[in-house]
């Protein structure tokens, strides 16, 4: 009885995953332009293990939103899809730079292949936005040639960041390759091949966590999460939510963890002294303190963006991180926004000396937070309409376009 009931749940999903099918087959897709460019093909939503495609920080129902705009000349849609195709990123002409061995150091201090790197993932990424919201079959193929590229050439990462390099660079490139798997008709003989580039080159860099400080661990559990759906290997996507789950009440503070901010499991501190040294020497407390604030906004809004980025991948893959992390989310965000629009730093905080460089990174937890659970984030909201359109910051690329009020 329970194996015939699980074969009619089967054929249910698989019901209902074709009618979504046939109903993506009947929209229509125009270019912003107004020219005339074939439809991307639609794909199945989910597969039989449950993974959603595309399903890396884009979904198919938000890219639909996004071409929805363009085609109304919507703003601030409109503006951020122009400056998405006016960059070095969208030209057709770009050529990858891979080599075999990316060797990094601190600060890219060497930089043997590694600002390539991510250059390239980052066009590849564009081209791919470029291909699903103008229907030009070009830039689909320019996506696929870049990874190629590098799945021909690259075996392996080394020098001390190593490992954060990969998670930078292999988030990226999954967006992309989600994006073109799963809505191009066209061929990518080499798909086999990029597939083991991610499992045998990425994965093993970055499942591991770190050590180090959050926004790296950040990073890689961010990379580990995208190759997991686009592997669907569930192990390396339950990993990462395990890690994620650990990582982010160690990097975000709210008064409710108690008069010392918690550690992760990784991380080598545990008496007062060697927590606040890891805090960046920021023994005063106040909800959403990072452990990197004192450090730098810079740094810090690697970990947020991070943070963002993972509990919007689990949000299209049906298991919605936002709501444990929200709390902690809009605090940081809300601290760190305050200041980065000009409020006098109080000398309680990293002795009123910080360096305000938050980058373009809080369009996708804005629209979560704010739009979609109605949180309130006044400054977060005000910070994010004066970096509109949001640009490019290292693996946060092009969100005013892909996020903004983007109900998903």
């Amino acid at each position: 009885m329970r194996s015939s009931r699980v074969n009619r749940q089967v054929r249910t999903l698989r019901l209902a995953l074709t009618l979504v099918v046939i109903a993506g087959s009947l929209i229509g897709c125009g270019s912003p332009s107004g020219t005339s460019h074939p439809a991307p093909t639609p794909s199945v939503v989910a597969d039989a293990a449950g993974f959603v495609h595309p399903g890396v920080m884009d979904s198919r129902g938000q890219l639909d939103f996004v071409r929805q705009q363009l085609r109304a000349q919507a703003q601030p849609w409109k503006a951020a899809f122009d400056a998405m195709m006016a960059s070095q990123y969208a030209g057709l002409g770009y050529v990858a730079k891979p080599r075999a061995v990316v060797d990094c150091g601190p600060y890219d201090h060497p930089d043997n292949g590694c600002s390539d790197e991510r250059r390239d993932a980052d066009a590849a990424y564009t081209s791919a936005l470029a291909w699903y919201l103008t229907g030009d079959e070009r830039y689909a193929r320019k996506s696929i040639q870049v990874m190629d590229a590098w799945s021909a050439t690259l075996t392996d990462h080394t020098g001390s960041n190593a490992p954060l390099q990969s998670g930078w660079a292999a988030s990226v490139w999954t967006r992309a390759a989600e994006i073109v798997r799963y809505t191009y008709a066209g061929s990518w003989p080499d798909l086999a091949r990029f597939q083991d580039l991610l499992r045998k080159v990425y994965l093993p860099k970055v499942i591991t966590g770190s050590t180090s400080n959050g926004n790296w661990e950040l990073s890689m559990i961010e990379a580990t999460q995208d190759i997991g759906v686009f592997l669907e290997d569930r192990h390396a996507y339950d990993t990462a939510a395990t890690m994620y789950l650990d990582r982010v009440p160690a990097y975000i503070y709210l008064t409710s963890d108690g008069p010392q901010p918690r550690i992760s499991v990784r991380t080598h501190a545990s008496t007062p002294d060697q927590i606040t040294k890891y805090w960046w020497g920021q023994s005063t407390l106040v909800d959403g303190v990072a452990q990197e604030t004192c450090r730098d906004f810079a740094h810090t809004g690697y970990g947020l963006s991070a943070i963002a980025h993972i509990a919007e991948t689990s949000r299209i893959q049906q298991h919605d991180l936002y709501p444990q992390v929200a709390d902690r989310l809009r605090a940081a965000l809300e601290l760190h926004s305050k200041y980065q629009l000009g409020q006098p730093m109080p000398t309680w905080l990293c002795g009123g000396q910080l360096q305000r460089e938050l980058g373009p990174v809080t369009e996708v937890a804005y629209n979560a937070l704010h739009n979609r659970m109605h949180l309130d984030l006044p400054d977060t909201e005000r910070l994010t309409d004066k970096q509109r359109p949001a640009g490019l910051d290292m693996f946060s690329m092009w969100e005013t376009l892909t996020h903004a009020d983007n109900p998903g």
